[in-house]
């Protein structure tokens, strides 16, 4: 970088930035295809529930809401060369002053177990299935569970540890923030890599529901077979013949006591004649 006598460095502007940024780019792919830019859609940093959710977790801390917006302009630049999320580890290549891509590791702590646990029991028949979940379409109450400060899915500032091999050497660099953004970034193509940072099984919160739901149900199917075995067995106290073929009950009665009639009325007739 080119500095002037007085030693401030020289200007250098966004779109010279962002040609220094593409050239990079394509030196860093011949030599390693499989390379994952980070590629921001419009001007938001992130559009769905799970995205903007991880952004808020970072920005309600005072310890990251003064220093994690210095990363915003290197994510809506393209700064962000290479980009990847793994068990409990982040890990990128940012583009800085210096010639060479600055090198970003962050660690998130896995998920607490009783905190875990107390969700998922906490998500019992509350979400329908896995789509829901992605979409981030369940109920305010879940919100607000997931959401919970230290008892919530999203981690708290003293389980993430970051390193930058960049010179600066305040507690957050411009680097490091971007990373961060940048998780917000992938969670809105894949909801999925939230659970897998975290080291949780996000079908566990499905199979939970399902099998809360499934409960129910057979509760419910096991009230409806008890009242069908008390009528059935009302039905034999009171020597009731039920025709399969008819739905009606009373008709068979009324067959049976007319007849009785008739019998009676003919064998009286009979006496008569007699005497």
């Amino acid at each position: 970088m080119g500095y002037y006598s007085w030693g401030f460095p020289q200007y250098v502007s966004v779109g010279e930035k962002r040609a220094k940024v593409q050239k990079k780019l394509e030196q860093l792919k011949k030599k390693n295809p499989s390379i994952t830019p980070l590629i921001l859609q419009g001007a938001k940093l992130a559009h769905t529930w799970w995205g903007i959710a991880w952004n808020k977790n970072l920005e309600k801390y005072a310890d990251y809401s003064n220093r994690i917006s210095r990363g915003r302009s290197y994510i809506r630049n393209g700064f962000v060369l290479d980009f990847k999320i793994s068990p409990g580890e982040v890990t990128s290549l940012v583009q800085g002053t210096g010639s060479r891509p600055y090198e970003v590791v962050i660690k998130i702590k896995p998920l607490n177990k009783e905190a875990w646990n107390e969700i998922k029991k906490q998500c019992e028949g509350k979400i329908e299935s896995l789509q829901e979940l992605i979409e981030g379409r369940f109920p305010r109450e879940l919100i607000e569970i997931f959401t919970a400060k230290g008892k919530g899915l999203f981690p708290l500032p003293k389980e993430i540890k970051f390193s930058c091999s960049c010179p600066d050497w305040a507690s957050m660099c411009k680097h490091v923030a971007a990373t961060l953004y940048g998780v917000g970034v992938k969670l809105d193509d894949d909801p999925k890599l939230f659970f897998l940072l975290r080291k949780a099984e996000m079908d566990d919160l499905i199979t939970e529901a399902l099998r809360d739901k499934s409960k129910k149900m057979l509760k419910k199917a096991e009230k409806k077979t008890s009242r069908v075995i008390d009528d059935l067995d009302a039905v034999k106290m009171f020597g009731i013949d039920i025709d399969e073929n008819d739905s009606s009950v009373e008709t068979p009665i009324l067959t049976k006591t007319k007849s009785k009639k008739r019998i009676v009325k003919t064998k009286t007739r009979k006496k008569r004649r007699r005497q």
